[in-house]
C-alpha cells in the first residue's frame, strides 16, 4: 500500500498558513462532500470510524510502507479529530473509503497542501489487504483526483512510493501517474531508510487523459 502523504500519529504537524480570505470561503472546509463511484463511496470521517481505521490499517501487509498508525483505537479517534481540524483551516482532506452499500470504513485517501493555496499537493491511499485486487481502488482513486483538481483547486499531485511497493507503483502507473524521479533514503520506518519514487499528475493532463478516455468510448 501507498505511503500516506502525512503519518498516521498522535502529533498535529505544524500548520501552513491559509490567506484570511480563503478561510470559510469553500464548502469542502466546512465539511467534505460524498463521491459516490460505482463500487466505493468516498466520505468524511466520523470519530465512530476509529474501531474500523483501527483493524483496517493495523496488519502487517498494509502498514508494512505506512508511517506507523496509531496502535489503539483511541489513537485513530485522536487522529480522526485531528483530520477534521486540518480539513477545516484549508490544509488536509481524508476521506473514508467504503464499499457501496456498506458503511464500514476499509481504507483512506488523504491529500495535503504542500502550499498556502493547495496548488501543489500530495496525495496518499490505503484499503485494508482483503480489498486488495478487487478493483476498488480503481474505482475510488479518479474521485479523489477529480476532487483534488476541481473542487480544491490543486494543479499538481505528487505521491511517493517505497521503489519496494510493486502494487502501490503499479497502482499509481496505471492511473497515469508520470514518473518523475528516485527519491534516496527519503522514508525511514523502523529505523530502516527506503528509496521512495516520485509520482506526479497534472491537473490538465489528467482532463485531457479523461476526455480522451470518454471519446474512446462513444465511437
Amino acid at each position: 500500500m501507498e505511503r500516506m502523504p502525512h503519518p498516521l500519529h498522535d502529533v498535529p504537524a505544524p500548520l501552513l498558513p491559509v490567506p484570511a480570505a480563503q478561510l470559510g470561503t469553500a464548502d469542502w472546509r466546512r465539511g467534505l462532500p460524498t463521491l459516490t463511484g460505482a463500487r466505493v463511496t468516498l466520505r468524511e470521517l466520523r470519530p465512530e470510524d476509529a474501531p474500523d481505521l483501527c483493524a483496517a490499517m493495523s496488519t502487517g501487509d498494509v502498514a508494512q510502507f505506512l508511517s506507523p498508525p496509531p496502535t489503539s483505537i483511541e489513537g485513530f479517534e485522536r487522529f480522526i479529530e485531528w483530520a477534521l481540524h486540518q480539513r477545516a483551516v484549508g490544509q488536509y482532506v481524508c476521506f473514508a473509503v467504503t464499499p457501496r452499500g456498506s458503511d464500514q470504513v476499509i481504507g483512506l485517501f488523504q491529500i495535503r497542501s504542500l502550499e498556502a493555496d493547495f496548488g501543489n499537493a500530495e496525495w496518499g491511499f490505503a484499503l485494508a489487504s482483503e480489498f486488495w485486487g478487487t478493483g476498488l481502488f480503481v474505482d475510488a482513486a479518479p474521485l479523489a483526483i477529480d476532487f483534488a483538481f476541481d473542487v480544491i483547486g490543486a494543479r499538481r499531485l505528487e505521491a511517493r512510493a517505497v521503489v519496494k511497493n510493486s502494487r502501490g507503483n503499479g497502482a499509481l502507473r496505471k492511473l497515469g501517474a508520470v514518473q518523475e524521479g528516485i527519491l534516496r533514503r527519503s522514508f525511514l520506518r523502523n529505523g530502516e531508510q527506503f528509496d521512495q519514487v516520485l509520482w506526479t499528475i497534472l491537473g490538465d493532463e489528467w482532463r485531457d487523459s479523461k476526455r480522451g478516455w470518454f471519446s474512446a468510448t462513444i465511437h
